[in-house]
């Protein structure tokens, strides 16, 4: 028998349907992936070579569980130049990957009972992280008008003597959104005087577009930061997903917790790849700007083409390589005897009838939304593009 904490977990559904249409190309169907979030750009040479060198130069032991020191000092330098940081290296644990590193904090200071305030649309994890914790996620509903972004006056509503943290994700996973330095200010004002932690996941910082600059909520004051723990990695901002480096930085009790859980649990990240890292931060970042400059060809394309389509309504997103479209218009048509009813049916459709595979909004507590990845080729969005309006007109 599983454990009651294992049946409260769903798997994660962006995998899910990753997999189906994996299946389904396997079969020799044609299908075209909108679902995962993953760069479709090469890891750069340079840590490529890093990673080789460290296995030449025998850097392939156990290391420290929170991470070489030569990786904390670039994570240090990383935080004071780009975010306006200051951590000691005590402030640092590196984990398998951003997902590692909120587990661990979820670990480190949830216990049964607790509360977790989380804003939806989210990302995936959240909820079935504090579940696995003993904890209960609280969601907040965010609205498409406001951008998506937290109000702090209701944010006030749901905070009880039982709330232990606040969860952020900027730019957002799935909506590409972030936000403004006014509602961070004010959001860290209640998370300060209610006395709970801030979760900030900023693992899609270096994806930005339009002039849009990343403000790290921690840097707002000495007092903000310190009620805060900052998650970040490399999955995104190069290309690294495999390689399984994130990071966390906070105050030095809490990051201690979250070591100790670390070395009962996974004990240190691969070595090779905490090499590769320290490359990856240190040498040239002008992978990032081409990246980013490829991203932003897709977005507007593809959000121009989706607003070009009856019935989806698709807003500009300012970071990641998501468009979170509204469909709700489709909702109560059908085909061949089959009612779209809501965003996992149409999910399914689009896959089956257009081989097009996508997230239901329902996914991210967002019911009336999909997500639609661009991290893919223009080639692919044009042709997904066109087999989504094709399946749409058959809608009736």
């Amino acid at each position: 028998m599983v454990s009651e904490r294992a049946k409260r977990v769903k798997p994660s559904p962006t995998l899910a349907m990753d997999t189906k249409a994996k299946e389904m190309k396997s079969q020799g169907i044609d299908v075209i992936s909108f679902g995962v979030g993953e760069p479709d750009f090469d890891t750069p040479d340079n840590i490529k070579e890093a990673a080789i060198k460290a296995i030449r130069d025998g850097h392939t032991k156990y290391t420290p569980v929170g991470g070489i020191p030569q990786l904390k000092d670039a994570i240090t330098e990383k935080l004071r130049k780009d975010n306006a940081l200051s951590y000691k290296k005590e402030e640092i644990i590196v984990s398998c990957g951003a997902k590692h590193s909120l587990y661990n904090i979820a670990q480190a200071i949830l216990s049964p009972g607790d509360e977790v305030v989380i804003p939806s649309p989210y990302w995936v994890s959240y909820p079935a992280q504090v579940l696995l914790n003993d904890a209960t996620p609280v969601f907040v509903k965010t609205r498409e008008e406001d951008g998506f972004m937290l109000n702090p006056d209701e944010l006030k509503e749901y905070i009880t003597e039982r709330t232990k943290a606040i969860i952020l994700n900027y730019p957002s996973n799935p909506t590409g959104l972030g936000y403004n330095s006014s509602t961070l200010e004010a959001i860290a004002d209640v998370a300060v005087k209610s006395n709970i932690y801030i979760i900030s996941d900023e693992i899609y910082e270096k994806l930005l577009y339009d002039g849009t600059e990343h403000i790290s909520i921690a840097s707002l004051s000495e007092e903000v930061k310190a009620c805060t723990i900052l998650v970040n990695g490399l999955s995104k901002s190069h290309a690294m997903t495999g390689w399984r480096i994130g990071y966390a930085a906070g105050p030095e009790g809490i990051i201690k917790a979250m070591t100790k859980i670390q070395s009962q649990s996974t004990s240190n990240p691969a070595s090779i790849s905490q090499w590769a890292a320290v490359e990856a931060l240190r040498g040239p970042q002008d992978f990032i700007r081409t990246m980013v400059e490829e991203f932003d060809i897709r977005r507007r394309f593809l959000v121009e083409a989706l607003n070009n389509i009856e019935g989806i309504r698709c807003g500009l997103p300012t970071g990641a390589f998501y468009v979170f479209p509204n469909v709700s218009e489709i909702f109560g048509k059908g085909y061949k005897g089959r009612t779209i009813e809501d965003s996992s049916a149409l999910a399914l459709y689009f896959l089956e009838e257009a081989g097009v595979a996508l997230v239901p909004g329902s996914a991210f507590g967002a019911e009336g939304y999909i997500r639609i990845s661009y991290a893919t080729s223009m080639e692919n969005i044009r042709k997904a593009v066109e087999r989504i309006g094709e399946a749409i007109e058959k809608l009736s």
